[in-house]
């Protein structure tokens, strides 16, 4: 099975950028996140009832992207994935009250199954940024953005306390805070790493 190496981080934070400069300067299989392509992800933004169908819909796109990519026969590279969908936004969700304690239950039945049966990133690009860098690139995105500056804080938590049951040797940590979004510094760290 092919290696995963899967990019995490709060919304804002320069997953996708990151992705799209890692892809210029080497061949991937990728696997972006697809906001307007989600069938609950405008539902969703217009009406929070839609919070579990538009969750478990992105763990089961997010499974079936891995799978895809761990049959690829080049390195594979993903831009958020199931864990953060998981860990990051389901918790979010939760914690906001858009899903109920019994539909984050199914949906932690399900990550952990399917999880059970993926196995996990063999390499996880966790990125940080300043609350001022994330609040101005989520204002100049181009789509629908469901999380808000003010989750990065709850983002952050959820996804260092998924990463402390994580090897340290998985977890590549940068903060990329003063990175252009072509990543000059990053892009050859991660290659090397790589």
């Amino acid at each position: 099975m092919n290696k995963l190496v899967v990019i995490v981080g709060p919304s804002g934070v320069g997953k996708t950028s990151l992705a799209r400069a890692l892809c210029a300067q080497h061949k991937f299989s990728i696997a972006y996140e697809q906001h307007n392509e989600r069938p609950f992800q405008t539902l969703f933004k217009q009406d929070p009832k839609y919070a579990l169908a538009n969750q478990l819909d992105y763990l089961l796109y997010r499974a079936e992207q891995e799978r895809e990519l761990r049959l690829s026969n080049k390195p594979a590279l993903m831009d958020g994935g199931l864990d953060l969908d998981f860990h990051g936004f389901t918790r979010l969700f939760h914690q906001h009250g858009w899903l109920t304690n019994e539909e984050f239950d199914l949906c932690e039945r399900f990550y952990t199954l399917t999880r059970s049966l993926l196995p996990p990133p063999d390499l996880i690009i966790a990125l940080s940024a300043s609350a001022k860098t994330i609040s101005e690139r989520l204002a100049s995105r181009n789509r629908i953005n469901i999380a808000s500056g003010e989750d990065a804080d709850s983002l952050s938590r959820f996804m260092n306390e998924w990463l402390e049951s994580i090897s340290e040797e998985k977890i590549l940590r940068l903060d990329i805070s003063q990175e252009s979004l072509d990543y000059p510094h990053s892009v050859p760290m991660i290659l090397e790493r790589l």
